[in-house]
């Protein structure tokens, strides 16, 4: 989607306070004992009382209005009566559409005190996601995302997933462009179109180089097996640089 008139943006960032909101409700929950099931019971609940439809459900039949992946899982986790533990590694997606808009965000948490090589990760997977925010302006080339994030994660010894991507948002969950690397790339002349909405969603890993599927047929694991963060953001491109419509309030 490309952003062209003022009632286009107002509507993205309604929706997009509403996925946020979400996902801020669903964190404050996060405790030990809590299974999955309920804390996306508690994200649907607050989907429906802001009078929005959950984006992977509707568009793909996911079978859960969020996606909650835990420990070794590092995206399309299913929620269910798994109960989460203490020191674990939580990812929530949240995915939404409202009055035909869409926004697309997530997070990366820790479940009481994490170990401190899963801490940093944690922390330095938040920063990815603002240096790739950073690179977003009207005019710059899509690819200076990827490079960004990707000298960050060589200089903290991390490595990238490279099968999961940044993409186009607003009117779908998925559209264009259909595939943004979070890491580095070439031949990539792609320049960013003003008003372009995107995600930026770089995950940062510990090992893992690209992301395969479980025997449930949605749930993602890194391969080789390590571990891995997310943090994502709905953004539109301007002139001045990115602007973030996924945040509370």
């Amino acid at each position: 989607m490309t952003i062209t008139q003022d009632d286009e943006l107002q509507g993205l960032q309604e929706i997009g306070r509403v996925v946020a909101n979400t996902l801020q409700e669903m964190a404050r929950a996060l405790e030990p004992g809590i299974t999955t099931q309920e804390l996306d019971e508690i994200g649907r609940a607050a989907l429906e009382r802001a009078g929005a439809v959950s984006a992977p459900q509707s568009t793909y039949g996911f079978p859960g209005a969020t996606c909650i992946s835990v420990g070794d899982e590092i995206a399309h986790g299913i929620p269910g009566p798994r109960r989460i533990k203490a020191g674990e590694l939580v990812n929530i997606d949240v995915s939404a559409s409202k009055n035909g808009y869409v926004a697309d965000t997530g997070a990366s948490f820790g479940v009481g005190a994490l170990p401190a090589r899963l801490d940093r990760l944690r922390r330095d997977g938040r920063r990815a996601t603002q240096i790739g925010i950073a690179q977003v302006a009207a005019g710059r080339p899509l690819a200076g995302i990827g490079q960004a994030i990707g000298r960050f994660a060589e200089k903290r010894g991390y490595t990238l997933i490279r099968n999961l991507a940044s993409h186009g948002v607003g009117r779908a969950l998925h559209e264009e462009p259909g595939e943004i690397p979070t890491w580095p790339t070439r031949g990539d002349r792609r320049r960013i179109g003003k008003g372009l909405v995107f995600t930026i969603e770089p995950f940062l890993s510990q090992g893992g180089h690209y992301a395969s599927e479980g025997r449930d047929g949605w749930t993602l694991y890194a391969e080789p097996r390590a571990a891995c963060v997310q943090f994502e953001h709905t953004v539109v491109a301007t002139q001045k640089g990115a602007l973030i419509v996924t945040l509370p309030g």
